[in-house]
């Protein structure tokens, strides 16, 4: 898989809510009202990830999850990391109480 040109992936990024660009990888960070919660989210990532074959580098800090996505065979963002972003904002759609913050 390709990677992405810088241009193509900020302009992919304006469809994404909160996801942005940080050197060769894309990211976002979820914060939810509790620990239970976060856990929650992450365990729901992992159908569609394994499903993918493609998983986000994932930090959670209590109530708040980081996720971040690059193809590192590829050496850079793919389709495969935006289309993992749209995945991860429908699962967290999908959950009750969410509250989004962009980078912080």
């Amino acid at each position: 898989m390709a990677v992405l040109k810088r241009a193509d992936v900020t302009e992919k990024l304006k469809s994404l809510d909160g996801w942005t660009l940080s050197g060769d990888t894309i990211r976002k960070e979820f914060v939810f009202q509790d620990f239970p919660e976060a856990v929650l989210f992450v365990s729901a990532l992992v159908p569609g990830a394994e499903d993918a074959d493609h998983h986000p580098d994932i930090e959670i800090h209590y109530k708040k999850v980081v996720l971040v996505y690059s193809t590192h065979s590829e050496g850079g963002i793919t389709e495969k990391d935006i289309d993992g972003a749209a995945m991860a904002d429908m699962v967290a759609d999908s959950l009750p109480h969410l509250e989004e913050f962009g980078d912080g």
